[in-house]
């Protein structure tokens, strides 16, 4: 789980590496949008559904071609590029019925120049879960080479229930990302979050109905298949980041046969979705991470003021999150009000980019600061910077990338629901991971959602040798673990390549090692023989 390279706060690098704080900062004010109708062409009543069959391509219905044309406007302020097409093709809401519900699934394309050179298609997705994906070819092409540019038609999707693909929502009252993670009480107590979890779980069965439980990572990924053949492609090959790389391993365990070249960067660990993914790892992910950005603050003591050492400046930030735990601060010019939780969350998103390293201490002097009743005029703009309203795609529900990333988190696979369970565990992660404050161990909105309508798919390594793992060492939102999860459950299929840096993307980050790695292998197909460690990392 993560966030994407997409827009962000200002004073970050453009292309993919533009900070999206998903979990803090895009959604945080939460402004009410104008819903689109979420559904598209009922045909009749969708019925529940066990796991489908990876081999349903044999269901003997054509799939129409996309017909491709003008993008949906983009985010107020933003733009969208010009030679980026877009089109939209039906798909089943429920596959155990396939002629029964339609939903629409949004695409772009941005096609080779090289008609004679072209290889085929690759499908990006950004993880999230439920970013959209549109805009990904454009941010993605400017990083990458003639060679691939060259050999492929760069694919992007809104993936279901997503932005421009049937957009869904829940009505959830606070419609931001960062609302849904659970921070325990100052005092470590987790009764509001257990009454905020079914809260939510309940306004979810009562606004979506039955619709919700259908909008699973098994029926993207075969969703990804009706877009395979709606390109008019045998084969597809993929690039998933975060929450993609599982989406990724789901499609190729559904379809072996019909992938050509896996890049997964930045993994989830099949066998622990998704409540074992966040209390396993969390925790040690951020410990992993955090001192990257200590460092930095320790080398700017004389004008911070944050602590000369990492030990330092970590105790400095753990005491701050309690003051801001037990007494918020208002935020200058927003109806905002920095507590424990917002620290964190805001802390988290700008780890996931060693070039917002620098911004992120600056901001921890202004919280600091504003804790202390003492905002400075540079304080201010830091803070102006962190907080800037993010422009949402018009028509799109306010809570919906909130609404899909409880469908997908908690409809993938059942959570527990003792309540006695998530106190004891919070108790314990508090003490193992500060830094996380119990957070990943708490209770979830999953408790209490519906029983999924399938098991999740068992990701194996049948098939071609033809996946390039890519893995941070120091990865806050998806661990080194996930990685190493993934290639023992991918096997000889997958090649792993890790990488001795911090945060949450790999290629275009500092290693042309990692860099040579992955285009060798999308324009040649040659993986690695054994592992890869790369540690010739210069940050830019």
């Amino acid at each position: 789980m993560g966030t994407t390279r997409s827009s962000g706060p200002a004073g970050f690098r453009g292309g993919r590496h533009r900070l999206v704080a998903a979990l803090a900062m895009a959604t945080l004010t939460g402004a009410t949008l104008t819903a689109c109708d979420g559904d598209a062409e009922d045909t009749s009543s969708a019925q529940g559904a066990t796991a489908t069959k990876s081999e349903e391509a044999s269901r003997g219905e054509s799939i129409a071609k996309i017909a491709w044309g003008k993008c949906p406007e983009p985010a107020k302020g933003a733009s969208r590029a010009s030679d980026l097409e877009c089109g939209s093709l039906k798909v089943p809401l429920d596959y155990r019925n396939p002629e029964g519900t339609k939903i629409d699934v949004m695409v772009s394309r941005l096609a080779t120049a090289k008609k004679d050179k072209r290889r085929g298609v690759l499908l990006l997705n950004p993880g999230g879960p439920a970013l959209g994906g549109l805009d990904m070819p454009a941010t993605m092409a400017p990083t990458l080479p003639k060679s691939v540019l060259d050999g492929y038609d760069l694919i992007g999707f809104d993936p279901r229930g997503v932005e421009h693909s049937t957009p869904q929502s829940c009505g959830l009252e606070d419609p931001s990302v960062a609302s849904l993670f659970p921070y325990p009480a100052a005092d470590g107590s987790i009764a509001k979050n257990v009454t905020l979890a079914k809260t939510n779980a309940d306004k979810c069965a009562e606004s979506a109905g039955d619709k919700l439980k259908h909008f699973t990572t098994a029926n993207t990924a075969r969703d990804m298949d009706r877009v395979r053949e709606a390109l008019g492609e045998q084969k597809i090959s993929y690039w998933g980041q975060s929450y993609g790389t599982y989406l990724g391993a789901v499609y190729r365990s559904l379809f072996p046969d019909r992938t050509d070249r896996m890049i997964l960067e930045g993994n989830v660990d099949p066998a622990k979705v998704w409540a074992d993914e966040v209390a396993d790892t969390w925790g040690k992910g951020m410990a992993d991470r955090f001192p990257d950005a200590a460092a930095v603050a320790a080398a700017q003591n004389s004008t911070l003021g944050l602590g000369d050492s990492v030990e330092k400046v970590t105790q400095t930030y753990l005491d701050l999150a309690d003051r801001l735990d037990r007494k918020p601060a208002p935020v200058p010019g927003t109806p905002l009000s920095l507590d424990g939780p917002l620290l964190r969350n805001v802390t988290y998103s700008m780890l996931l980019h060693n070039d917002s390293l620098p911004p992120l201490t600056a901001f921890w002097k202004a919280a600091a600061d504003l804790a202390d009743g003492k905002v400075t005029k540079e304080d201010k703009a830091v803070l102006e910077q962190v907080f800037a309203d993010t422009p949402t795609s018009p028509g799109v529900p306010a809570d919906n990338q909130a609404t899909l990333f409880l469908a997908l988190t908690c409809g993938d696979a059942e959570w527990p629901d003792d309540v006695a369970g998530y106190a004891d565990r919070v108790a314990a992660d508090r003490k193992a991971w500060p830094l996380t404050a119990g957070m990943p161990a708490n209770i979830w909105t999953c408790a209490y959602w519906e029983k999924p309508v399938e098991e999740p798919v068992t990701v194996t390594g049948k098939g071609p040798r033809n996946v390039l793992i890519l893995q941070n060492r120091r990865d806050n939102a998806t661990p080194w673990e996930g990685g190493v999860g993934l290639h023992k459950a991918l096997g000889e299929s997958a090649a792993f390549l890790g990488v001795d840096n911090g945060g949450h993307y790999v290629y275009d980050a500092g290693s042309e090692c990692a860099d040579k790695a992955t285009v060798d292998f999308l324009t040649t197909g040659r993986l690695p023989d054994e592992d890869v460690n790369c540690t010739d990392v210069k940050l830019k």
